[in-house]
Formats: structure tokens, C-alpha cells, sequence
């Protein structure tokens, strides 16, 4: 889609994003000098009267819950073939989400931005609307201004209220709403009705995402933070679950109690009273799952850097993630670090919480680069069926390298299909990937990707570390 050179008077830049209902585009107020955000209902919904309200409403209850904490709307109107479109403030240090993507946050940092998120969602809550949809990319972040202390201020801004609800229509049947990971179990259940605590749920969600660095799993079946990244201190581990409870009547009573609760952490956690590990930063995505499962992994394990024994050593080294379920031997040389606390198969678009795996490499902060020259293995167990492992390995694409071709692997434990890929980033790297079914038909199977620092990755090395290769249920 080009970009239109005007909406109003609002002379158009570029496109933010794009929604169910619409898309957002970057433009500049020339008469106030200003950047902003318009957001204009999609045109194949131009002609539905229902999603026209529905896409109206949003603006309605963004500017009747107008806060400090929640995007502004300055003006709307219509375009000449009738479609509506609304202003709002531009954030322009992007979203959560995107933050979340350049790394894991450092405690206090995570605590600020929830606690500034759950002040925001007070105030809707205070007008009489619950969000129904928090999650780490409807939470903006915009530079301060003058009211908010000074150009190195940063504002946490709530938006996207295409699902909110005013408090007096959600207590009776709705539709369900929401987002997977972060929507609270009655959002799910249309008779049960909504309150503020199903927003105070979502807000804890977007809180272990910070701090673990993974979406959190379906409600009642999450894991606790400090299982899935060493170092998350029990007091803040007891906020994000209260906050997660299955029984809202369990929850913080209120954002605003829950806020309360997060600032006073944050500042101990500022003040080193609240012990924490420091912020962990990787690259952006560019394997989708090598890279969803670093960012698991850097988040905790016991093994974050596993040191080599000096002198006399074999030229192989056998590592373990911490559950001991998965472990592989890989050249010595490889062994440099590991990250040991499991991955989430549905980050390749498959069924399952969260599974034992590991990522071991010269240099774990550079895997998430397929360019990088880091060599490594990483490997994921997964409890579902072998064939949709076996297809969605087969279905992976990496833009950056040159298809090789295929091969059949086997052995007495073992096997699959090994996919290999020349040639990926400017430093040459070579991977091989395979989904591999274990020979006595019993689960779990495994995923393991096989990357070498130029293009000259070979089979009898790949075989090797197949071969080596344990997972047990």
C-alpha cells in the first residue's frame, strides 16, 4: 500500500503498522509542527457499519479515558470515500514489544514499565473502561515532554482500545477477547463477565514477559518466573503471580494496588536491595526459533557461561540443559557457553508450553545473528506429535542463507530429515536442521539446529552430534 500524501490536514510520512480494522501512518501536523499518529479504518471494512462503530468507539474511549498514561487523541475525521480516521499522539520510542525484541530488560527497568503500564490502566479503569487487551505491543513509549520531567524521560502509554469495554456492559455476557499468554481465564468464558482485575492479570502476563523474557503460558498452567530465569527474586516473583491468579478474587484488588507494589519493588531493585540479574541484550530476530530460544535461555539457566577444563581434555564436550532431559556432544571448541533453560515450541507455530532445551556456542549473545560466525547447536525437546515437528522444520525458511538441499539421517535412536543451509549473512555460516523422531516411536522428539562459523559445515560433524544426541521424557 503507497503511503497518501495527505489525511486531513496531516501531511503522511510513513506507515506505523497495520491492524484488523486499520492502519496507523506516521504524519506531521505542519500548522502545530508536530508529529503524530493517524489510524484510519481499512477499506475492505469501509462499507460494514458495525466495525465503523466499533472503530469510532476506540476513539471515543481513548479521549474519554485521556491520562498520562494513555495515548492521546486529538482530532478525527473522514475521508471522501467516508472512512473514518482518528490523531493521536505519536510514541516515537515504539512499543514494549519492541523493546522486549533488543533484549530482556534489567529488573528495575521491567518493574518502572509495568508499574507505569498498571498506572495507566487505573486511569482507564477510574473512567469506567477495562482494556481487555494489554499486552506488550499495545504498551507504547514515548520520549517525555515538558510535564514529564525532561527530554530523558520516558512516558508509558497505553493504546489499541479496539477491545476495551465500558465496567457497566462487561460484567454480563461478552464475546471472547484478548490475547494468548496475557488474556485472563474469564476472558474466555462468555457467561462468566469481565472486571478490572481481568486488565490487573494481563498486566502481570506482560510483567513475566519482562522479566523471563517468554510469553507466559495458559492460565493456570504458568510456570513460575524463577523456573524459567535464574535470579528473579521471590518478592517479585509473588507479585507477578498473584497478579496471574486463576481465581480473580485472589489478584491485586486494582491496578493501582498492583502499581503500588511494583514501584516499591523497582526501587529496591534500584537501591540493590532486591537482588536481580542484570539486563541481558541480544540482536533482533532473524531465525525464528534459534531466537526465541535464546531469549528463553540468556533469560536464566544454571550454566550461563559453562567454563571449560584446561589441559587434557577430550575434543569433545558433553553438555546438559538443567533438567537433564536433553544433553549432546559438540567439538570442544563450540563449548565456550550455554544456555540451558528450554525453549517454546510455539514459537515455531506449534502446540506446548514451555520444554526442555539448550543453546551451546562460542558466543551465545551473537547466535541470534545467523551472520555472525558463531558456532553452535541448539537443540529443543518437544512432547507433540512427531509429524508436526517434522513439518514445520520443513516448512522453516531463513531469508539471509541459500538452500542446499536435503538428506536422510538415521541411527539407532534417531531420525529425520536434515536440511541444509550455505551461505547465510556475510560471514558465510552454514546450518543443518533437522526434526528428529525417535526410532522406538515414543516421544519426546527433538529439534536441533547445527550452525558453523563459515561455509564449510560438515555432514560427519553433524552425524557426530545427531548421534550423541539424548533426550528422555
Amino acid at each position: 500500500m503507497s503511503p497518501p500524501e495527505l489525511i486531513g490536514r496531516y501531511r503522511i510520512e510513513r506507515r506505523l503498522g497495520t491492524g484488523a480494522f486499520g492502519v496507523v501512518w506516521l504524519a506531521h501536523d505542519d500548522r502545530l509542527d508536530a508529529s503524530v499518529a493517524v489510524k484510519v479504518m481499512a477499506d475492505n471494512w469501509a462499507y460494514r457499519m458495525d466495525v465503523r462503530e466499533r472503530f469510532l468507539a476506540e476513539a471515543r474511549l481513548l479521549r474519554k479515558g485521556m491520562s498520562s498514561g494513555v495515548v492521546k487523541v486529538f482530532d478525527v475525521g473522514e475521508l471522501p470515500d467516508e472512512r473514518p480516521y482518528f490523531v493521536m499522539e505519536y510514541a516515537d520510542r515504539g512499543t514494549l514489544e519492541d523493546r522486549l525484541s533488543a533484549g530482556v530488560p534489567g529488573l528495575a527497568e521491567s518493574l518502572s514499565l509495568a508499574a507505569s503500564a498498571a498506572r495507566g490502566a487505573g486511569d482507564l479503569h477510574e473512567a469506567g473502561i477495562v482494556h481487555r487487551d494489554i499486552k506488550p505491543s499495545n504498551v507504547l513509549l514515548a520520549s517525555g515532554g515538558e510535564g514529564a520531567g525532561g527530554e530523558g524521560q520516558e512516558r508509558v502509554l497505553l493504546a489499541d482500545l479496539g477491545l476495551a469495554k465500558n465496567l457497566a456492559q462487561a460484567s454480563g455476557l461478552t464475546v471472547v477477547a484478548g490475547s494468548a499468554g496475557y488474556m485472563a481465564p474469564e476472558q474466555a468464558e462468555p457467561f462468566d463477565g469481565i472486571d478490572a482485575r481481568a486488565d490487573v492479570y494481563s498486566l502481570g502476563a506482560v510483567l513475566y514477559h519482562l522479566v523471563t523474557g517468554i510469553v507466559p503460558g495458559p492460565p493456570g498452567k504458568v510456570l513460575p518466573p524463577a523456573k524459567v530465569r535464574d535470579g528473579v527474586p521471590k518478592a517479585v516473583q509473588r507479585a507477578v503471580l498473584r497478579a496471574m491468579e486463576t481465581d480473580r478474587e485472589r489478584r491485586w484488588p486494582t491496578a493501582g494496588a498492583f502499581a503500588d507494589e511494583l514501584d516499591r519493588l523497582a526501587a529496591q531493585a534500584a537501591g540493590g536491595r532486591v537482588r536481580g540479574r542484570p539486563a541481558v541484550r541480544v540482536r533482533r530476530r532473524t531465525v525464528i526459533l534459534s531466537v526465541a530460544a535464546l531469549v528463553v535461555a540468556l533469560g536464566g539457566g544454571s550454566a550461563a557461561a559453562a567454563l571449560l577444563r584446561q589441559g587434557g581434555e577430550p575434543r569433545t564436550e558433553r553438555v546438559a540443559d538443567k533438567t537433564g532431559q536433553v544433553s549432546v556432544e559438540v567439538p570442544r571448541a563450540w563449548a565456550s557457553q550455554v544456555v540451558d533453560s528450554g525453549w517454546s515450541p510455539a514459537d515455531l507455530g506449534l502446540k506446548g508450553g514451555h520444554e526442555p532445551g539448550l543453546t551451546v556456542a562460542e558466543d551465545v549473545h551473537d547466535w541470534p545473528d545467523l551472520g555472525s560466525g558463531v558456532s553452535g547447536v541448539f537443540v529443543g525437546a518437544y512432547a507433540g506429535a512427531a509429524k508436526d515437528l517434522a513439518a514445520k522444520a520443513a516448512a522453516a525458511h531463513h531469508a539471509t542463507c541459500t538452500y542446499a538441499g536435503s538428506r536422510a539421517f538415521s541411527d539407532a535412536s534417531w531420525h529425520g530429515t536434515v536440511r541444509t543451509w550455505r551461505s547465510c549473512g556475510a560471514s558465510g555460516n552454514s546450518l543443518d536442521e533437522v526434526a528428529l523422531a525417535p526410532a522406538n516411536g515414543q516421544p519426546p522428539e527433538a529439534y536441533v539446529q547445527v550452525r558453523y562459523g563459515s561455509d564449510t559445515g560438515g555432514t560427519a560433524t553433524t552425524d557426530r552430534i545427531l548421534r550423541s544426541l539424548h533426550v528422555t521424557a
